[in-house]
């Protein structure tokens, strides 16, 4: 073990009450810890630019992570996700496996997986360009709309189809695990530096998902908005598209840092959590 503390953040939301119940449990166990250092509690606001922390430990589901992602900006400290959520690709750690493995953790036995970040542009046909950063997928959804909307896919400015459907998700590797899978898009190993092009329900059943390049800029365009479209970035930010509003989605300039204990894989997560049991038994009792 090494000499030097290691200086953590802890990301709590105070008001999910089972992420408070297990940041209860583990606080007096971590600050009794030799070599070990809490240098601050994130509950949704602190700024992490004053921070020289190793890693944040983030107590919560994947949700949890997204916003931790988010509030980081620019700079991105390697995460250990403890999961208190439902699925938790990536906090797959519980907290009874998270205490097993801290010996290890202050050691510093584990690796850190680069994981592909993006920046989702939205320029307005009036109104000033926003731009978010994102971890999972931006989605162009038409659900509050109840009709099929005709999204126009660029890539690198090039126009490549239109698709006509309930919506369009652009997702990561991360995110292909996410609202991507539910819609049929293909799982995509996380540190892989690709993006996946999913439409939701489309028209055309020749429509297929499309997996591309990281380096590559993606457009997409609404031509005739109905009322009820909106941008949702990360399942977490939700805005209204008007028709002429353009969407453009690169690669962000930081990565997610995902801290990965001895012993953790991501098909031993994605067995565990998607229950691949291999063949089913069709014994009959």
């Amino acid at each position: 073990m090494s000499d030097v503390p290691m200086g953590i953040v802890v990301a709590a939301n105070p008001r999910v009450p089972q992420v408070q119940l297990a940041w209860t449990e583990l606080e007096s166990v971590l600050r009794d810890t030799a070599g070990l250092e809490i240098l601050a509690v994130d509950e949704g606001d602190l700024e992490y630019s004053s921070i020289n922390a190793e890693m944040v430990v983030v107590i919560g589901g994947d949700g949890a992570i997204l916003r931790t992602c988010r509030n980081m900006g620019q700079l991105q400290l390697p995460i250990l996700g403890v999961n208190m959520g439902r699925l938790g690709f990536l906090a797959d750690l519980s907290p009874a496996e998270f205490l097993q493995a801290l010996p290890q953790i202050l050691a510093r036995q584990y690796r850190i997986l680069q994981c592909l970040m993006f920046e989702c542009a939205l320029t307005p046909a009036n109104g000033p360009r926003q731009v978010m950063l994102g971890l999972n997928e931006v989605v162009v959804s038409a659900a509050s709309a109840m009709r099929i909307i005709d999204v126009h896919l660029a890539i690198d400015g090039e126009e490549v189809t239109v698709y006509s459907c309930d919506g369009v998700i652009v997702s990561t590797p991360v995110g292909s695990t996410a609202h991507s899978l539910s819609a049929g898009g293909p799982i995509l190993r996380q540190d892989l530096q690709a993006f996946v092009i999913t439409p939701i329900c489309p028209h055309t059943l020749t429509m297929r998902p499309l997996v591309d390049s990281a380096d590559c800029r993606y457009t997409l365009r609404v031509p005739n908005i109905p009322d009820g479209v909106n941008l949702i970035v990360d399942g977490q930010l939700k805005l209204p598209l008007s028709s002429g509003d353009m969407i453009d989605i690169r690669r962000a300039g930081v990565q997610m840092r995902v801290v990965k204990v001895p012993g953790s894989s991501y098909y031993t997560t994605l067995h565990r959590k998607l229950s691949w049991g291999g063949q089913p038994n069709y014994r009959l009792k």
